[in-house]
């Protein structure tokens, strides 16, 4: 990796928390020079513009949320322990987050909701891919016989994210990991009980 590549990567690394933490918005140009100790030359040297960054940032974040998804389920034997491992990365969002801030997809959904489009179409991105992986693992576990035949695969995928986004929300509004454990507890026990 030459030098510019790695101040490159810096600057995103940085960039990807701040953002995660701040949104747009909140986070100036001025706040990234700073935490990676450039000039603003050396940033846009770079990137063209902060949108550039933040969009880089984001693709970073979900690079790290991805990876631990991916892991989980790789190391998962069965398809519902897949499910079940896709609950545990979020139940890590309080005590061993990927990035600071908390769910990417999530606070870059509602900060781009009405103010930036690119990053609105990556987070629906992103909250696709992670819904598509529940649901292909909810039909394959379906298909395999460990969930039951009647189990909407859709809803089950949407119930989990929507259940785990929300406890990630209150955990880090709150500043308290309790929402979290519970609401990882009970979607590990509403998987189990969907089991033949």
């Amino acid at each position: 990796m030459t030098k510019g590549q790695e101040t490159r990567e810096r600057i995103v690394m940085r960039a990807a928390e701040l953002f995660n933490m701040n949104g747009f918005s909140g986070t100036a140009i001025a706040d990234v020079m700073a935490a990676v100790e450039l000039e603003k030359g050396g940033i846009y040297r770079h990137f063209a513009s902060k949108d550039e960054l933040a969009l880089a940032a984001f693709d970073y974040s979900m690079a790290q949320v991805r990876g631990r998804v991916t892991a989980a389920v790789a190391g998962a034997g069965r398809a519902t322990d897949g499910l079940l491992g896709v609950v545990e990365v979020f139940r890590g969002y309080v005590g061993n987050p990927p990035l600071a801030g908390g769910c990417p997809i999530m606070n870059t959904a509602i900060d781009s909701d009405d103010g930036h489009p690119l990053l609105r179409d990556r987070a629906r991105a992103a909250l696709g891919e992670l819904h598509e992986l529940l649901h292909s693992l909810a039909q394959r576990a379906i298909a395999q016989g460990e969930l039951r035949p009647d189990l909407e695969p859709a809803r089950l995928a949407t119930v989990i994210i929507a259940t785990m986004e929300g406890a990630v929300m209150m955990s880090l509004l709150l500043r308290d990991p309790q929402p979290l454990i519970w609401a990882a507890d009970h979607m590990h026990d509403h998987i189990l009980a969907q089991t033949c």
